[in-house]
């Protein structure tokens, strides 16, 4: 038969996979060509009749074969309209995703008629930041697990006031990481899929805080049955984290603002912590919090180049977040004596001053460190102090 291709299946039928052969040779024909298949598995003749049909495809009978297959009008309609989601290169992604893009993965085509999802962050320069899948390879390569990572025979013995004022500080990183992963996994829920490094990288963050909550209440329940405070001041702070609902300012107030914060708190905690053990799980919890450090400034950072309006916001953030809290107590006293005592590693009067003097200090660090990271962001150095001041008392 001319303009024919000839396709032999031998014993395979249709119920063991013949139609990937079909489909395949279907898709090699040139425009115009039929496919001839013959075989000899039972029933083979109908089953092909059956599967064109239900495929779109022109169906013939002919003596001695199968049947003879040319794609039909409706098969080639299938995919008219079809468009592809980008490109799978690492800088494929669109300046805007379709929202019936849905889930494909970037560089698929997408059949038309596809149903629309509500991804609240489909506008790449809303979440982007500059390759992000460099920091998302970087953040699943450093990964540790708790259980061997971390030294839990080297915990301290002691069941002195040493350790209820590391309970009480461990009580209150718990609560504040609760609240650094509620964040994150708030808003990978709402991040278009085509951006899928930084979906990935709000993934592992939250993936990161969980396990920073293990640890952190794993070593809190050592010694002791019962875990320390949580104050009314402390929760409104993290109240005003979980309800941020936009993703840029979000981004600010916890990553840059307080978890940038946290990591000289972790540094505080990894040089006074009472033990081995306590000490490695501060060093790698500030190993994580430095990656969502570097990727909510790296994402601000090229917002900022894009969007001239964004300093004065990230301005007003602080500023309404400052408002909202000022009738709070900020730190619960609890956990900033903890800290004290945890510095001064004893309760003779010269022992409890110096360990004030190293809190003291441990928060002049944190200043210094917010005022370094708003004057990156394009903060004048008078700005950028006085922005710092009002960031929470609660250290978040």
């Amino acid at each position: 038969m001319t303009g024919t291709r000839v396709l032999d299946l031998g014993q395979l039928g249709f119920d063991r996979g013949a139609h990937i052969l079909v489909q395949r040779e279907l898709l090699r024909l040139a425009r115009g060509e039929a496919l001839a298949v013959r075989g000899a598995a039972d029933g083979l003749a109908a089953h092909l009749r059956a599967w064109a049909r239900a495929m779109g495809h022109e169906f013939e009978a002919a003596p001695g074969l199968a049947g003879v297959v040319r794609a039909g009008p409706a098969a080639a309609a299938r995919w008219r309209g079809a468009e592809r989601a980008g490109s799978a290169a690492a800088d494929g992604a669109v300046a805007a995703a379709p929202l019936h893009w849905g889930l494909a993965a970037r560089g698929a085509l997408v059949e038309a008629g596809m149903p629309a999802f509500a991804f609240a962050l489909a506008q790449k320069d809303e979440v982007w930041a500059d390759d992000p899948g460099a920091l998302y390879r970087q953040a699943a390569a450093a990964q540790w697990d708790p259980e061997t990572a971390i030294p839990w025979a080297a915990a301290a013995a002691s069941s002195g006031d040493g350790e209820d004022a590391l309970v009480q500080v461990l009580t209150y990183l718990i609560e504040n990481e609760t609240a650094a992963a509620l964040v994150p996994a708030r808003f990978c829920a709402q991040t278009h899929p085509h951006y899928r490094e930084v979906l990935q990288l709000l993934a592992i963050q939250a993936a990161d805080e969980a396990r920073h909550i293990e640890v952190f209440t794993r070593r809190a329940a050592m010694r002791r049955g019962e875990l320390g405070t949580s104050t009314v001041g402390g929760q409104a702070s993290l109240k005003t984290l979980v309800d941020e609902p936009d993703f840029a300012l979000a981004s600010f107030l916890l990553s840059v603002l307080g978890e940038g914060s946290f990591l000289h708190l972790l540094g505080f905690l990894h040089v006074h912590a009472p033990d081995p053990c306590t000490a490695e799980i501060m060093r790698l919890a500030a190993q994580d919090e430095s990656r969502h450090v570097a990727f909510g400034m790296a994402h601000l950072q090229r917002h900022g180049a894009r969007d001239a309006t964004l300093r004065s916001r990230l301005a007003l953030a602080i500023e309404r977040r400052h408002d909202a809290l000022r009738h709070t107590a900020g730190l619960d006293q609890n956990v900033f004596d903890a800290l004290v005592v945890l510095a001064a590693r004893g309760f003779a009067p010269e022992a409890i001053a110096g360990g004030h003097a190293a809190v003291a200090e441990l928060v002049q660090q944190m200043d210094a460190g917010r005022r370094a990271r708003l004057r990156k962001l394009g903060f004048e150095g008078a700005e950028a102090a006085a922005l710092s001041a009002l960031h929470t008392r609660n250290f978040m």
